[in-house]
């Protein structure tokens, strides 16, 4: 079974792994300059490396859909620059995840694929006119985290970031100015609150709470003020920098039981 997933930053590439370790191919598209921050854990890596493992998984930088296509059917991650999904008819996948996170939708639609799941805010699950995937998956940190939904729409947007270890907002850390991202530090440190993090044309970005720093822009990396650009854990476990999240792991068990729901694989 081919699954096409648009994005490839830390949750999309959680969702891969599921799907990849349960049997599927997995072709995962992104933009030309990745934001994802969680870069140890982001397929999307591989766009500026030219091949990234998550855990144990490996993927690499295709330059169209048929060496996509070829990839995947070998077992690896193939992953595509390609952020309006236009490979996605040459593919024709059994399945369509729109994993962008961008909190809105930004162009799929559920005739893309005979199934087709949209993840996060911004998607309205079903078959009544107006619907734009077959299922959606809830990603708010809490109660209903990773909760399939087929008919409506996950909660929207809060705004605010879930709450690990205390800390919500303060766990974010966000660009002091328009420019090119310069880290000083890099995924893995321990910091402390105060901690000089990074620099944006000259301003500093300093660390907001003591913990491992989780997330952080790649350098030269453009960035404009007040955008998301790394991220603090409090729990301090640096082992956590290179694995799923379990925000990843039970977004990916949504995205795995709605395909196994319309797809009918475990009937007989």
């Amino acid at each position: 079974m081919l699954v096409v997933i648009r994005g490839a930053g830390d949750l999309a590439s959680g969702i891969a792994v599921r799907l990849h370790r349960s049997g599927a191919d997995v072709v995962m598209l992104d933009v030309a300059v990745p934001t994802a921050v969680r870069r140890t854990v982001s397929f999307s890596e591989a766009i500026r490396l030219g091949e990234a493992t998550v855990e144990d998984v490996h993927g690499v930088l295709c330059a169209d859909a048929d060496e996509a296509a070829r990839v995947a059917a070998t077992g690896t991650i193939a992953v595509l620059v390609d952020p309006d999904g236009a490979s996605i008819a040459c593919l024709r996948p059994e399945c369509v995840v729109d994993a962008i996170i961008a909190k809105r939708n930004l162009g799929t639609t559920r005739d893309m694929a005979p199934v087709v799941i949209g993840v996060g805010p911004g998607f309205r699950a079903g078959m009544a006119a107006g619907c734009d995937c077959h299922a959606a998956i809830e990603t708010k940190r809490g109660h209903y985290l990773g909760r399939v939904i087929y008919d409506g729409s996950p909660i929207p947007n809060t705004g605010v970031p879930g709450n690990i270890g205390g800390y919500a907002r303060e766990r974010v850390l966000h660009a002091p100015a328009d420019g090119a991202f310069e880290p000083v530090l890099k995924i893995g440190d321990v910091v402390k609150k105060g901690d000089l993090v990074a620099t944006v044309a000259g301003e500093p970005l300093l660390a907001t709470i003591p913990g491992v720093l989780r997330g952080l822009l790649q350098e030269g990396c453009p960035v404009t003020r007040g955008m998301k650009s790394g991220d603090i854990d409090p729990r301090c476990a640096p082992g956590h920098c290179n694995t799923c999240s379990d925000k990843a792991r039970a977004i990916g068990g949504g995205v795995l039981e709605a395909l196994l729901h319309f797809s009918h694989r475990l009937e007989g």
